[in-house]
């Protein structure tokens, strides 16, 4: 088990939250809730989204609304559902999740279920909630019953009327039995199986299959279930390589879109730009299949190819084949001196991984080199990573006292993490953060923050403060991803929920946040103002600044 993981924010495929009723009743809207006009008509448009099927689009709605509006819980139930049917959808199009069910027998998935209910039971930030635990499943497996991907697999020749009838009762099978450990939960899963066989000729691995991903979807938004792709992934991320194309992807309505491109990796050496878009993946035009499908259909084993149709703005579609190689993701970029004037130093990071604080060094040494007198450290859309490397970034540029403090139900999780005086740089130091920095990102921030060590300009920062710990299940190729703790700042300020607040907030940002390098290395402005850098900048010039001296 990895304990040292805070996470990264939430993507669309790795989304889940806690389940508000007692039943699934809220998978068919009819009206929106008594509420004043711009509540209700976010409420509706949230509606239309989902009865287009829109999950992607309707999670980020429900996000934003439940953002804008805290209290209202209608959002809230609303963005849980939209989160299960998108849940079910993707790992419907997992190639790891669908060897799993067709390979694995009931007894090994109940075998599964059992493992995760006992890492539950003793590694959860809270005392799991038996009784919870099992609505959870349940719901899922309701929602599995109206999702066409899942009936499409397993039920395609049971009539529709039969397979809603069995859907509107089957919390009713389990309402009445007990549901005071886990014991009795892997045993209520069994019969709900056997009754859904019984009843529909429903395969028992795929109805406890629903359980196991249940079971954690719905615990809090960072837990969840990791198919063996996920966990494949999951790993790459932390270690900082793997085996792909080499290209950054952002999900569209019908497209994958490359926002960036690892220099010296397969997709750049095929001629693949930044905004670039992927229309197809192996005949598969990414209009009619999820963006996570689509992206699986690009990794696969090194030295392996894969086809793909590219749109270039104002150029006909064109097909190309790319190899899959290994590629090592840089989590330190856009290292420069921003104004040399002044000696202002800036590098924009991107993740923290396991070789962030190797990037760091190296990234440092270099600005001082070229002069630097102060850095502006950018860590906007940062969604963050391993903790100990928000640690150790801080420990960069903090000689002494407490960096973060972890905290969880079960006392090995609880640690104070310190600086320490060797290896401390004393440039003066400005952070840049906006809504997207998360996890990591946050740590670090709040810990200089805390400490008086630099001042934060941008956005409010995401509110991120759990830890997760990545279990490996010993019953298949599969995963755990589960809070273990929360963590807080030096001063004891809970981050979750709240985030950190810059000292200069900046509300103002252009699409092109950050500043680029030309071929020739030397920094170019963006097309539009960066009015977060400019702010930074012109903090810099109006301080007294101080020679950079690395401590010993």
């Amino acid at each position: 088990m990895l304990r040292e993981h805070t996470g990264w924010r939430p993507s669309l495929a790795l989304l889940a939250c806690l389940m508000a009723g007692p039943s699934i009743a809220l998978a068919q809207p009819t009206s929106s809730p008594a509420a004043v006009d711009p509540i209700s008509a976010q409420y509706e448009a949230g509606i239309a989204l989902e009865r287009a099927g829109k999950w992607p689009e309707a999670i980020r709605h429900y996000e934003a609304a439940c953002r804008q509006y805290p209290d209202q819980q209608a959002f809230k139930d609303r963005l849980t559902i939209s989160r299960m049917h998108f849940d079910v959808r993707r790992r419907y199009q997992d190639t790891s999740f669908l060897r799993s069910v067709d390979t694995m027998s009931s007894p090994q998935v109940l075998d599964m279920y059992d493992e995760i209910l006992k890492n539950l039971e003793r590694n959860y930030v809270d005392a799991p909630a038996w009784t919870e635990v099992m609505r959870h499943g349940t719901a899922s497996l309701e929602v599995a019953l109206i999702e066409p991907s899942f009936v499409e697999r397993h039920l395609a020749n049971v009539p529709a009327d039969k397979i809603e009838a069995f859907r509107q009762s089957v919390r009713f099978y389990v309402q009445d039995r007990p549901q005071g450990t886990r014991f009795d939960l892997r045993a209520n899963a069994s019969f709900v199986a056997g009754v859904a066989k019984q009843h529909l000729g429903l395969s028992p691995t795929a109805t406890v299959w629903e359980y196991v991903c249940g079971a954690v979807a719905t615990l809090d938004t960072y837990s969840r279930f990791l198919t063996g792709n996920q966990l494949d992934e999951t790993f790459a991320n932390i270690e900082g390589n793997f085996v792909g194309l080499g290209v950054e992807l952002k999900a569209e309505s019908d497209r994958l879109r490359i926002v960036s491109v690892i220099g010296g990796g397969p997709a750049e050496q095929a001629g693949l730009k930044a905004g670039d878009a992927i229309v197809a993946v192996e005949d598969n035009w990414t209009n009619k299949v999820t963006p996570d499908y689509a992206a699986d259909l690009l990794r696969g084993s090194e030295g392996s190819y894969v086809n793909v149709v590219v749109e270039s703005l104002g150029q006909p579609q064109r097909s190309m084949k790319v190899q899959r190689r290994r590629v090592e993701v840089p989590s330190v970029e856009n290292v420069h001196i921003q104004d040399r004037t002044d000696g202002i130093g800036y590098l924009r990071l991107t993740s923290f991984q396991k070789t962030t604080l190797r990037d760091i060094d190296q990234a440092l040494w270099q600005l001082h080199r070229e002069g630097m007198q102060t850095l502006i450290l950018d860590l906007r859309g940062n969604p963050g990573g391993l903790l100990t490397a928000g640690v150790d970034l801080a420990d960069r540029f903090l000689s002494d006292g407490r960096i973060v403090q972890t905290r969880g139900r079960n006392s090995n999780e609880n640690f104070d993490y310190v600086a320490h005086r060797s290896g401390t740089w004393s440039v003066p130091l400005v952070v840049l953060v906006d809504e997207d920095s998360a996890s990591a990102s946050e740590i670090f921030a709040a810990a200089i923050f805390d400490h008086g060590r630099g001042t934060i300009i941008g956005k409010r920062t995401y509110g991120k403060g759990t830890v997760q710990g990545i279990f490996r299940m010993k019953s298949a190729h599969a995963g755990l991803c589960l809070t273990t703790a929360k963590f807080y700042s030096p001063n004891g300020r809970p981050i979750s929920g709240s985030g950190v607040t810059p000292h200069i907030p900046v509300e103002e940002q252009a699409v092109a946040m950050r500043p680029v390098v030309n071929q020739a290395g030397a920094p170019q402005q963006p097309a539009k103002t960066d009015m977060v850098l400019e702010t930074a900048v012109e903090f810099v010039r109006g301080n007294a600044r101080v020679s950079l001296r690395p401590q010993p």
